[in-house]
């Protein structure tokens, strides 16, 4: 696992806000519902998790589901 595997990023409007790259995909994971909490009531939102080793959303919000895949 490299130290820049899970990335973090939020957009408000289409634009990026901020981003942030973590280790372990549990603190990753935290971090992605603690920046919904934060930064939800940005206008337009959006903020998502990226598995970069596996090239894969992980999570996004706003979206149909609000769960972390297993």
């Amino acid at each position: 696992m490299t130290a820049d595997r899970f990335h973090l990023t939020l957009s408000a409007a289409g634009r990026p806000v901020m981003h942030g790259w973590w280790t372990d995909r549990a603190v990753a994971e935290g971090k992605f519902v603690s920046w919904i909490g934060a930064y939800g009531n940005l206008d337009v939102a959006r903020v998502v998790l990226v598995d970069e080793q596996l090239q894969r959303v992980l999570a996004s919000w706003p979206d149909d589901t609000d769960r972390l895949p297993d």
